[in-house]
């Protein structure tokens, strides 16, 4: 279930302009998200600067991004986009960018002790986290 629209996950990532399907969202993320979709979206989810760096580089390793021109790889969009996804999610149901920030950095029960934005570093992972943010949204025990 997704009730999260691509526009509002391409905003995390400042695409513009913005894909107005799932599926254009998916032709540009297979072709190559542009470096600022991930530099915008850590802006976002990093709650300093030090955080920032550090998920940045988890994503694409410092000397990679060093070297990266203008696009990232296709695997390093689907991580880029993954993020965003999760955060535009917690943004939706938190209705706060600070309230979202602060769940996906809280360790939580449900996710074995774990960080939301830790897990959401595998597609499955991240499923997990929509997962309990619907339930959350929707008033499921979580």
């Amino acid at each position: 279930m997704s009730l999260v629209t691509p526009e509002q996950i391409a905003a995390v990532m400042a695409l513009a302009p913005a894909p107005r399907s799932f599926a254009e969202l998916d032709e540009q993320v297979a072709e190559g998200l542009p470096k600022a979709a991930l530099k915008a979206g850590v802006e976002r989810l990093g709650r300093n600067a030090d955080e920032r760096r550090v998920l940045l580089h988890r994503v694409v390793p410092e000397a990679t991004w060093k070297r990266r021109r203008d696009r990232l790889s296709a695997p390093e969009s689907e991580k880029t986009e993954r993020l965003a996804r999760v955060y535009a999610t917690a943004r939706h149901v938190w209705d706060s960018d600070e309230d979202a920030r602060a769940f996906l950095h809280t360790p939580h029960a449900m996710l074995e002790g774990r960080a939301p934005l830790e897990v959401a570093m595998t597609e499955l992972g991240a499923r997990r986290v929509e997962a309990l943010l619907w339930r959350l949204f929707f008033g499921i025990a979580a």
